[in-house]
C-alpha cells in the first residue's frame, strides 16, 4: 500500500490546517500544511486590530510578539498554546501558492480555501498530469472545532490510504465518510 501524500488547508496555517498536521503527523503520516490568504492573521485586542503576519515568520517570533503584547489575552483566547502546538509541528506558516512539491490529497476547512487552491492548481502549467484529490470540509475556526475536524480528517485519510489507489475508491470513500460522520465533503480532481 503507497503511502499518500497529504496538505492541510486552511486561510492563515495557524489553527485548523495545524491542528490536522499535528495529528496526522502523530500518526505517522506523510504530511505537510499551508494558508492561502495575502498574510498570516491572528485575533488582536479587537476584530478591527488582527495581529498580521508575513508568512515564513517563525511561530516562536510570532509567539514572542504576542506573549510581549498582552500574554493575559493570548493565554486566555488559546493563541499562545495553539502557537506552541504549532512549534513542535515545523517551524514557521507557509503559503501554499508558494510552495511546488506535489501531493495526491489536499484537504481544505473552508469553501473559499478550497477555491483558493483551485485557482492556483488551474493557473500552473500542468506538466505531469498527476492527478490531486481536493477535498474541503467547512470547519469553524476555533480550537474546539478544530479538534474534533482534526480527528475526522485523520478518518478521511486513513480511509483514503486503505483503499488502494484513491481515484478508483475516491466516490465510495466519500459516501461512506459522510454516512459515518455525518460531515459533508466536496471534493473534486486537479492535474499537475
Amino acid at each position: 500500500m503507497r503511502q499518500l501524500r497529504f496538505a492541510m488547508v486552511c486561510a492563515s496555517n495557524q489553527n485548523r490546517s495545524m491542528e490536522a498536521h499535528a495529528l496526522l503527523k502523530k500518526h505517522g503520516m506523510n504530511v505537510s500544511s499551508f494558508g492561502v490568504g495575502a498574510h498570516v492573521k491572528l485575533p488582536g485586542p479587537s476584530q478591527k486590530e488582527p495581529n498580521v503576519y508575513k508568512f515564513g515568520t517563525p511561530y516562536k517570533t510570532i509567539y514572542d510578539d504576542l506573549a510581549a503584547k498582552d500574554p493575559d489575552l493570548y493565554n486566555r483566547n488559546g493563541l499562545l498554546e495553539m502557537l506552541k502546538r504549532n512549534m513542535g509541528v515545523k517551524l514557521a506558516p507557509e503559503r501554499y501558492q508558494e510552495n511546488r512539491d506535489q501531493f495526491d490529497v489536499v484537504i481544505t476547512f473552508e469553501e473559499r480555501v478550497m477555491e483558493q487552491v483551485l485557482e492556483d492548481m488551474n493557473q500552473r502549467p500542468q506538466a505531469s498530469l498527476q492527478p490531486l484529490l481536493v477535498c474541503n470540509m467547512d470547519v469553524k475556526d476555533n480550537h474546539k472545532e478544530a479538534m474534533f475536524a482534526a480527528l475526522q480528517t485523520l478518518k478521511l485519510c486513513q480511509m483514503l490510504e486503505q483503499g488502494g489507489e484513491w481515484e478508483d475508491c475516491v466516490d465510495a470513500v466519500v459516501a461512506q465518510f459522510q454516512q459515518e460522520t455525518g460531515r459533508r465533503l466536496t471534493y473534486t480532481i486537479c492535474y499537475y
